[in-house]
């Protein structure tokens, strides 16, 4: 029988499901957590360089409060769909409960192609943007990040924006901003530096020598290019990498640095001397050990999982797992760090940045990367003995403490009463 297909929204919520439904929840905890609590359409115009006016569509989708503020990254992408927005959202309430942060989830996107804006019609799209949902964000509100084809420039505009707006400095407003201006040491590795916390303490339980292991790494931007070199650190061996215009492999090895800085040369991995090239579908069904999908969303699919072969899946990337394949790879034994555990490395340090926003006082890289173990292998631990208590996947466990917690907030400030 064929995959059916599902956009994202539909997934999130049927991974929402079946959480509430194996820990017995009310049917109004599922009512309320399968929708945004707020979601924000608007239209962006833009004075381009050659004198017209575009307008670009934007979106911010705020899913659930009743933990903290809203919290999650700003994409730009001309693929982006207001569904999408809606369960990477939905997403980020769940990443934010595994780790104990406290936020509810949120997610915002331009429909646009930011490769064809010269640098000041980006600032002036990334201003346009502050300006109309100026009054649904804050430090106290909802904080956007980087995301997709976003980085720290992009954020300081839209800081300096809000303060115009507001008439002061709101530094707490957006993460992963310039150091300058109160970002956060550690934050550029973070999203990787946690998903490998992950997989060292999976390798653990599986009794996986990471010292002896190979790796094979699905896209090779930021996550997947520090995951690379983070992974090597324990003497593991990448054998395989790709972005997306083909792939390299090498059963011997690559030099994760080497690599990333041939792709800053020539935009791509493929060609890298001494690989061949490959296909993603053949870098996912690679015999390795571990195999981190850092791309986009449904990658791993009906068609394709039944041939993974890595015993763990450290899941970098939002959503690489289809829910087929997802049952798939359970019945075959491998063992799935889900997006929202393995992921959830940058927003933890994106509450660092927040938090010292807030009182004003900065910590060393030491500090933050210190901080950030502590972090993951706790929220590791946690998911891994509901993955054995109760016999379920682990992105089932993941989801089951998510939604206990949120749960709990719920019920305490009244909203199920």
């Amino acid at each position: 029988m064929a995959e059916k297909t599902l956009n994202v929204f539909e997934i999130v919520q049927g991974q929402i499901k079946e959480a509430c439904d194996i820990l017995g929840m009310e049917p109004a905890v599922y009512e309320i957590l399968k929708q945004p609590q707020r979601f924000m359409e608007v239209a962006i115009p833009v004075n381009m360089d050659d004198g017209s006016v575009k307008v670009f569509p934007g979106f911010r989708s705020q899913h659930n409060d009743a933990i903290g503020p809203t919290k999650g990254g700003l994409r730009f992408h001309p693929d982006v769909y207001a569904d999408e927005v809606k369960a990477l959202s939905m997403w980020m309430t769940f990443k934010c409960a595994c780790i104990g942060l406290p936020y509810g989830g949120g997610k915002g996107a331009i429909k646009v192609d930011p490769r064809q804006l010269s640098k000041g019609e980006l600032e002036r799209l990334s201003r346009g943007w502050i300006r109309e949902m100026a009054q649904i964000i804050g430090p106290e509100k909802d904080i956007p990040a980087p995301d997709v084809y976003t980085n720290a420039q992009i954020m300081a505009w839209m800081v300096d924006e809000f303060a115009k707006i507001r008439q002061y400095n709101a530094f707490g407003l957006m993460t992963g901003k310039p150091i300058i201006i109160g970002g956060s040491l550690g934050r550029n590795t973070a999203t990787a530096r946690g998903c490998v916390f992950t997989i060292r303490e999976a390798a653990k339980k599986l009794g996986i020598d990471l010292s002896k292991a190979t790796v094979a790494i699905q896209g090779y931007g930021n996550a997947g290019s520090f995951a690379a070199e983070l992974i090597s650190a324990y003497g593991s061996k990448v054998v395989a990498v790709n972005d997306t215009k083909g792939g390299a492999y090498n059963p011997d090895g690559i030099d994760p640095v080497a690599i990333a800085k041939y792709k800053e040369k020539t935009r791509s991995v493929v060609g890298f001397p001494g690989t061949k090239n490959i296909t993603s579908d053949e870098l996912l069904t690679l015999d390795v050990d571990i195999l981190i999908p850092a791309a986009f969303e449904n990658q791993i699919t009906s068609a394709n999982a039944a041939r993974v072969k890595a015993k763990i899946i450290g899941e970098a990337a939002n959503g690489p797992t289809t829910p087929e394949a997802d049952a798939v790879l359970y019945k075959n034994g491998l063992l799935v760090l889900p997006d929202i555990l393995a992921s959830a490395g940058g927003v933890t340090v994106s509450y660092y940045e927040w938090v010292q926003n807030n009182y004003g006082y900065y910590w060393s890289e030491e500090e933050v990367n210190s901080r950030l173990e502590a972090s993951m292998v706790k929220a590791f631990e946690a998911i891994y003995d509901m993955h054995k208590q109760k016999n379920v996947p682990m992105r089932q466990a993941a989801y089951m403490v998510a939604i206990k917690r949120v749960y709990e907030a719920m019920k305490v400030r009244g909203w199920l009463d």
